[in-house]
Parts: C-alpha cells; sequence; structure tokens
C-alpha cells in the first residue's frame, strides 16, 4: 500500500503545475481525489480549446514527414482511445469503443472533436465519482489489478504528454497553444501573435 502511495504521489507531482491552474489558497488542504479532478477538468479544457484552435485544413499535417508520427487529428484520436479504455476499467464496465480505429477510420475536423468530445463525456463520471477513501480502491486491469487514482493518474500524464506534444503542431502553423495565450492574456501581454515564449 505505501509503495502505491508513493507511485501516485509521484504520478500527481509531476503534474502538479499544469493541474492546479490556481495556487492553492493558505490554509487549504487539498486532498489527493480532488487534485486529480482539478488536473482533469484542467486538461479537458486545454486538451478540447487545442483541438478547437487547429483550422480543418490543418488538421492532417505533421510536423515532420516521418511517417510513424500521427496526424494532428490522430493526436487527438488517441487521446479518445486512451480515455475510452482507461475510463472503461476503473467504471468496470465495457469500453464503448473497443474495436473502434479512431485514428485510421476518422477523417474531418468534426469526427475528431466529437471523439474527444464523447471520450471527456465517458470520462467525466470515473473523475467525478473518485474520493479519497475509495482513491486506493484496487480496479481489475488486465490480470492484475490496480488503485483507481493510479489508473486516473497515469491518465492524467498521458493527456499532460498529448497536449504537449500538440503545442509542435500549433507553433508549426504559428498559433500559439491554449496555456500560452491564457498565460499571455493573464500577463497582460496579448497572446494573438505566433512568437510567444513556452508552451
Amino acid at each position: 500500500m505505501k509503495r502505491t502511495v508513493t507511485l501516485i504521489s509521484a504520478l500527481v507531482l509531476t503534474m502538479a503545475v499544469p493541474a492546479v491552474a490556481q495556487p492553492i489558497p493558505p490554509g487549504q488542504k487539498i486532498g489527493l481525489a480532488a487534485y486529480l479532478r482539478a488536473g482533469y477538468t484542467g486538461l479537458k479544457a486545454t486538451l478540447t480549446q487545442a483541438a478547437d484552435k487547429m483550422p480543418e485544413a490543418d488538421y492532417g499535417s505533421k510536423p515532420t514527414s516521418m511517417p510513424e508520427v500521427r496526424t494532428y487529428g490522430q493526436l487527438f484520436a488517441h487521446v479518445a482511445d486512451a480515455q475510452f479504455g482507461t475510463c472503461a476499467v476503473v467504471k468496470g464496465v465495457p469500453n464503448p469503443n473497443q474495436g473502434n480505429k479512431l485514428e485510421q477510420d476518422l477523417k474531418t475536423k468534426a469526427e475528431f472533436v466529437k471523439a474527444l468530445a464523447d471520450s471527456f463525456g465517458f470520462c467525466d463520471d470515473a473523475f467525478s465519482s473518485l474520493t479519497d477513501a475509495n482513491a486506493m480502491e484496487f480496479v481489475k486491469q488486465g490480470p492484475g489489478e490496480v488503485a483507481r487514482s493510479a489508473m486516473l493518474a497515469g491518465l492524467l500524464v498521458h493527456n499532460s504528454e498529448m497536449y504537449g506534444i500538440s503545442t509542435v503542431y500549433l507553433r508549426a502553423k504559428n498559433l500559439v497553444p491554449p496555456s500560452t495565450e491564457r498565460e499571455m492574456q493573464r500577463r497582460g501581454t496579448g497572446g494573438r501573435g505566433g512568437q510567444s515564449p513556452g508552451r
């Protein structure tokens, strides 16, 4: 149990900056479940904004000519696939996307955006029902079992990585990523052009 808590703590710490947008008020204590829910809410908004931001004409673009690199649309299909799979395990229900190949089958921006939104809709209650009491309950994962909070923390780490990758695609098209745009607006430095620091 101690090893599981340590692993989850390490994963949560890797998400500390992107997960909680606002500083924690002095004296306020944020538990594991609330912290993971806040991270999910923030990533949901940011990934949705990133998916919306790229024009339809550039959804098939890549920042490189390497054939194994996903297109912009496929990046969000990959996020949707991961969410359907992970949240099905956490909820103990069949994966509603089982057998679908979103990365290969989807073609238009509208299809990719809908798949992403549907996957968030499927995951919403997996996060909203997470409590500090049930966070350490085990869920069946293949032949073994994993703590519920570890599964959800892993999904947030994955989604953070995918958002970071999406910023490269956006920058390649001279678009400011949503997180950078928000930070620039917060600082009063604009956020419309392509030349800005950070992600």
